[in-house]
């Protein structure tokens, strides 16, 4: 099993929807996992540690564990089928009569969606895994170096844009698209 940390939500290019993006510990595998808009709110929310007027539905089960004397232990990704993910809770609930002795523990599995697990888990501080198989299989090479020069170049462009340069792009990029077409220059 690979421990997995949650590297931030994307949005799918072509379908608009958000990914959430767990990250291997090396930094070159990403697994991508395709999520609708409430599922990306919540594993948001708890990322950023904000605190809601009324708790959202992933506070509320992380206070029900508390209340039932569970610990979420940590989160499994054990497979993937037909591009769906699945995963599992690994709960701990302590023998009340033996305190302070983690070999009496009462494990109990729970089946849950990864969006689901992923919010718990980032909102209780458990750990993320997945089975190495999992991240074989979904995973895309992520070559650090490369995107961090994306992005110094990408911040370097928009600190030297004018608006009179994004007009001047704009068009030209419209003459590209349509070669029957004049553009006049803005200058």
């Amino acid at each position: 099993m690979v421990e997995m940390s949650v590297a931030g939500i994307a949005l799918d290019a072509a379908s608009r929807m958000p990914i959430v993006l767990l990250r291997d510990p090396s930094g070159r595998r990403q697994v991508p996992i395709w999520i609708d808009q409430s599922q990306a709110h919540n594993i948001m929310a708890g990322l950023q540690r904000t605190e809601p007027p009324r708790p959202l539905s992933h506070d509320l089960m992380a206070a029900l564990l508390v209340a039932g004397g569970l610990e979420l232990e940590r989160v499994i990704v054990h497979a993937i089928e037909d591009s769906t993910f699945h995963a599992v809770l690994k709960l701990r609930q302590n023998d009340p009569s033996e305190q302070d002795s983690e070999d009496n523990a009462i494990l109990h599995d729970v089946d849950a969606r990864p969006s689901d697990a992923i919010a718990l888990a980032v909102r209780t501080g458990s750990s993320i895994w997945m089975l190495e198989e999992v991240v074989s299989e979904a995973s895309i090479a992520v070559d650090a170096e490369a995107d961090a020069r994306d992005q110094n170049d990408f911040n370097r462009f928009v600190d030297d844009l004018s608006p009179a340069a994004l007009v001047k792009h704009l068009r030209n990029r419209g003459a590209d698209n349509d070669p029957g077409q004049d553009s006049p220059d803005p200058e």
